[in-house]
């Protein structure tokens, strides 16, 4: 069955539930407790359908990129690099600094030539930088576990902070009498401070497994440090304080502003999202997303709107995510549930929250910490800061504190 005949039956399986609770609500509008388990069952159907639809996308994603040329042809004539670039973007490049780096993970004592190889990635702790085309790997793997980077804006820094301008407020137009004076009016402007925050993580791997050439040690790292990196981020960008970690979207201070308190505590109704909706300026609605839990999704997906259709509408195409009044919807485990004064729905845009990634992520070789158990250790890291540079571009809703 294909991606669209997948959607397609989901679309049905969505109509015939909307028909199952017009006709099955009671006069109060509830279910009765055997058709609620009915509808229950749908609901699991229905996101199983949801589940595979996406392995599809992602498994077509993977397929396209496989067709793609290993090569492109040279269009140009060639141009000089700058000198930095040769002295370290170039360098690390090239095959045989690549080839070198994994040489020095896999050995315990690298050959001469191969630390000499080396010397133009030597960090500052005593790591190596990784390779260009590695890197990149990484920062590819980064963004599939990680929605928050597909939304926001990242940048590269390579030290110190970044202060990024911002107008705090404009200057107006006034009438003027014949012959008489401008008044003063200027924007005023304030600036963010982006700095940089280590994040790290320890990969053991068995002494066997590092000199078997079959293992593929680069594609075991690269999704490890993924893994565990990518969700580390994402907590932080929702919900970090800023100290010794990102500035997240949900901090009371420097975070999203608070478009509308629910009149409850453990609900949302279809109301208040058209009035967190309108919360948001025009302008920053026409790319604006909404961002929650995936057991918010599922409070919400009942509701209708005056005229009686589903706020919550799925992707018809495989090309298309599913909305609420016509923005596309995204989940995150990293969004509260619905409880007392959660912070439960995000809805604005998105590319106002800065990621700053500081170039240079590396590793380092544990020879002996895990030799007790046969096992080397590598020790991964990154530096990377963000925040929320413009707090009106996302509103909040918030749960109603409990009294």
């Amino acid at each position: 069955m294909t991606i669209n005949e997948m959607i397609a039956k989901r679309k049905t399986l969505l109509d015939t539930m909307d028909g199952f609770l017009d006709t099955h609500k009671n006069e109060h509008g509830t279910l009765s407790k055997e058709d609620d388990a009915a509808y229950a069952e749908m609901e699991a159907k229905f996101k199983n359908l949801t589940t595979e639809i996406q392995r599809m996308q992602r498994r077509e994603e993977m397929e396209n990129e496989m067709k793609k040329p290993t090569s492109a042809p040279l269009t140009g004539k060639p141009m000089p690099m700058k000198d930095e670039d040769t002295k370290v973007k170039g360098v690390r490049a090239t095959d045989e600094y690549k080839k070198n780096f994994w040489n020095a993970m896999r050995s315990k004592a690298p050959m001469p030539q191969v630390l000499n190889a080396l010397q133009v990635g030597d960090d500052a702790e005593g790591g190596y930088l990784v390779p260009d085309e590695y890197e990149k790997t990484l920062v590819e793997a980064l963004e599939e576990e990680n929605i928050f980077r597909t939304l926001a804006h990242t940048i590269n820094t390579a030290s110190g902070e970044r202060k990024i301008p911002v107008v705090a407020s404009k200057g107006t137009a006034n009438w003027i009498d014949e012959e008489g004076p401008y008044e003063d009016s200027d924007d005023n402007f304030s600036q963010i401070t982006i700095g940089a925050h280590k994040l790290g993580t320890t990969i053991k791997v068995s002494e066997e497994l590092l000199r078997d050439s079959v293992f593929d040690l680069d594609t075991y790292i690269s999704k490890e440090f993924a893994r565990r990196i990518g969700a580390r981020e994402e907590e932080s960008f929702f919900n970090g304080d800023g100290n010794g970690k990102p500035l997240g979207i949900l901090a009371e201070n420097g975070g999203a502003e608070v478009g509308l308190t629910a009149a409850s505590a453990t609900a949302i109704t279809a109301d208040e999202l058209l009035d967190l909706y309108h919360s948001l300026k025009a302008p920053y609605r026409k790319k604006a997303v909404w961002v929650l839990n995936d057991s918010t999704v599922k409070a919400i997906r009942k509701l209708k709107d005056s005229n009686g259709n589903y706020l919550w509408q799925p992707g018809l195409t495989a090309d298309k995510p599913n909305t609420i009044l016509g923005r596309p919807v995204y989940t995150s485990v990293y969004m509260p549930e619905i409880a007392a004064g959660a912070k439960t729905v995000a809805f604005g845009d998105f590319k106002y929250y800065w990621i700053a990634d500081r170039q240079g992520r590396s590793f380092k070789r544990l020879n002996e910490l895990y030799a007790k158990t046969g096992q080397i250790g590598f020790v991964a890291s990154q530096r990377v800061d963000g925040k929320l540079v413009l707090p009106e571009a996302i509103k909040v809703l918030k749960q109603k504190s409990s009294t």
